[in-house]
């Protein structure tokens, strides 16, 4: 049974860092492409940053870019999401996602596996 567990989320400040982890579990996802999304209330689930494949190039939200870092460790079979400089518009229940995503990387439909999320609030 596949399995993906995330942790790392919390309440923080303006300007602090969180680094998201992402356990999977049940099969080998060094080939696949990993991601993590992430989804605020009353808005739609949007890709956050992640790859195709182990040493594939590695894509970002323009709203994230420069400040997250995405990375995975295929000996763990983990991903990690480096949260820096964050803001009150982070806020969400953040999700990583495994799968083939035979298209484009940002689109969630291309996912197979999703962990059960964890949330992340940032205040002002």
């Amino acid at each position: 049974q596949v399995q993906l567990v995330e942790s790392g989320g919390g309440l923080v400040q303006a300007g602090d860092s969180l680094r998201l982890s992402c356990v999977a579990s049940g099969r080998s996802f060094s080939s696949s492409a990993l991601g993590w999304f992430r989804q605020a209330p009353g808005k739609e689930r949007e890709f956050v940053g992640g790859n195709k494949w182990r040493g594939g190039s590695t894509y970002y939200a323009d709203s994230v870019k420069g400040r997250f870092t995405f990375s995975r460790d295929s000996d763990k079979n983990t991903v990690y999401l480096q949260m820096n400089s964050l803001k009150p518009d982070d806020t969400a229940v953040y999700y990583c996602a495994a799968g083939r995503a035979a298209g484009s990387i940002r689109d969630p439909s291309g996912y197979d596996y999703w962990g059960q999320g964890t949330q992340v609030t940032v205040s002002s």
